[in-house]
């Protein structure tokens, strides 16, 4: 649970009547805050900075500024250093409306921790708290890192195997579809989600029963947008979607730029000063919570305005202003940002043929020498688009050559006969599709193998196995229809004697069925050890089918 220190107007009035000097206020938290949770300080600042704008459609009220007071948003610096012993963290601060300045803090220690606020304006200068960070509660891991090069694992070490899926458009949308959309994920194989930080143009969101009464800059529209000011209200409203999806376990993979405006709202348009700002202010709203992903961008390419350079710029300005080091790339669409730069920390991928063959995961690993996710393998579907009628087997199938290679994939489901866009890739709601409950098979076999993840194994000889060498081993035959499989494994990490079980799984109806005979194996080769027996495993003749082989200890 986020706890909250406010400094009450009271306060701050009556730090505002003492001489600069003394304008000091000391802060102690009674509740301690958990380990990886959100720790926020609220100020008021300067007393002249606001004034009242109308009302938007919605209800809500938004936040204007008075000249005397300045741009909240660009006149008004406000960081905190926070130190717990040796450990230091500079974090910047943010506007949040109503005359009301926050920083948030994700504790990464347990213990006392110290900070002091900086600030250009004396209301928010200054200041020093403290508060206790204590153990994370059972379903708290922390944040999501890189483990072992090509995988991944929370920060206390439990292994997190991505599965993730696409909602692009879903905080947009009213509350009723929102909370469908989380009804469906708590029931569903997906760990990790990608959205939209801003909404693509549609008419729909301009008028009609799904306009949208509130955008990330002040303004309604091209024509009064003041890219000088955010409007806080369009991010708190985000910010309950990146809750939603922490509490049930699921990453948001933030997708901060988007080439989808058709020349109609200029957000894919913006200069440089501007990206950087909402860059930094993204960042200072949203990096504090644990399940934040950055992806630079949807189908980079598409926006012309901006060079390779310009993206390097962004995400270096990214990694500099998160202080707890989130997860960082960029998806592409007709051609590929360069993922070995240092600031990229994995591959997002868009090139549906790199999963439509078994093979070319291990070879975009050996590539890039990071964790490899193909973030975009096409949809199942039935929209007129070519990329949203794939058919549930071969979404399963791709998923299946995707984690085989040691990558990882996400998925989308679109349908037809929405009131707009493409149905669950759009707007959420309910999925409906048949891949997903395979996917959540295939998931359970990922979880229940290695603890290190599935690598690919003798990969430049063998294209369809994956595991770890002398323990597990995982045979995916695809759209072959073998009768039979001669028992042959690659000789790393095995020795004379050694003795294996199988199962033969049908990775479409999601059936495992044990193999009675235990397998003891004989060096045959150089490369390859056999069955003694020189034993064959009898196959149904079909599509989509796999075996697992695990030692027997």
């Amino acid at each position: 649970m986020k706890r909250l220190i406010l400094f009450t107007l009271l306060i701050f009035l009556f730090s505002n009547s003492l001489p600069a000097q003394d304008r000091k206020l000391v802060v102690s938290l009674s509740n301690p805050v958990e380990k990886w949770d959100i720790y926020e300080v609220t100020i008021p600042g300067p007393p002249r900075l606001l004034v009242p704008l109308p009302r938007l459609a919605s209800g809500d009220a938004g936040a204007g500024e008075d000249k005397s007071g300045g741009n909240p948003f660009i006149d008004i610096e406000f960081s905190a250093l926070f130190k717990n012993g040796d450990q230091t963290a500079e974090v910047d601060g943010f506007y949040d409306g109503n005359g009301v300045f926050k920083i948030r803090f994700m504790p990464d220690r347990e213990g006392l921790w110290t900070f002091k606020t900086k600030s250009n304006r004396d209301e928010l200068n200054d200041k020093e708290g403290q508060f206790v960070c204590n153990a994370a509660s059972p379903d708290n891991h922390g944040p999501v890192r890189v483990r072992n090069q090509y995988h991944f694992a929370y920060e206390d070490g439990t292994p997190f195997f991505l599965f993730g899926t696409t909602i692009y458009e879903w905080p947009f949308q009213p509350q009723e579809k929102r909370q469908e959309t989380i009804e469906t994920l708590k029931s569903s194989p997906f760990n990790k989600a990608r959205f939209l930080v801003v909404p693509p143009w549609r008419k729909e969101y301009v008028e009609g029963p799904y306009a949208l009464d509130y955008f990330p800059f002040e303004g309604t529209s091209k024509e009064n947008w003041d890219f000088s000011k955010f409007n806080p209200v369009y991010f708190q409203r985000l910010e309950q979607c990146v809750l939603q999806l922490r509490d049930i376990g699921i990453q948001a993979d933030l997708i901060l730029f988007r080439p989808y405006d058709k020349g109609k709202w200029g957000f894919d348009t913006m200069d440089a000063e501007t990206n950087d700002r909402f860059v930094r202010y993204v960042v200072a709203r949203f990096s504090a919570f644990r399940n934040v992903w950055w992806s630079l961008a949807n189908e980079n390419s598409f926006m012309k305005a901006l060079t390779d350079a310009d993206w390097d710029r962004l995400f270096q300005l990214v990694q500099a202003k998160d202080p707890y080091g989130h997860l960082r790339s960029i998806h592409n669409a007709d051609r590929l940002y360069d993922y070995t730069k240092p600031w990229v920390t994995h591959v997002s991928l868009q090139y549906y043929n790199a999963v439509r063959a078994l093979g070319v995961s291990p070879l975009l690993r050996d590539i890039y020498k990071k964790p490899v996710v193909h973030d975009e393998i096409n949809y199942e579907g039935n929209i007129d688009r070519r990329w949203g009628q794939l058919t549930g087997q071969e979404m399963v199938y791709r998923f299946w050559v995707a984690y085989v290679g040691g990558a990882y994939a996400t998925h989308g489901e679109t349908s037809k006969g929405q009131p707009y866009g493409d149905g669950w890739i759009s707007t959420g709601g309910k999925l409906v599709r048949e891949s997903p409950a395979r996917i959540a098979f295939l998931r359970k076999i990922v979880e229940d193998g290695p603890e290190g993840g599935l690598n690919p194994l003798d990969q430049y000889y063998l294209r369809n196995a994956a595991g770890k060498y002398g323990e597990y081993y995982l045979y995916y035959f695809g759209k072959e229809e073998p009768r039979q499989w001669e028992f042959r494994l690659p000789d790393d990490g095995l020795q004379d004697g050694m003795r294996f079980r199988v199962n033969v799984i049908d990775t479409w109806n999601m059936t495992i069925i044990p193999v009675e005979q235990v397998f003891e194996v004989e060096k045959l080769d150089r490369y390859e050890y056999v069955d003694k027996k020189r034993s064959k495993i009898q196959l149904p003749g079909k599509p989509y089918m796999a075996l697992r082989i695990c030692r027997v200890k």
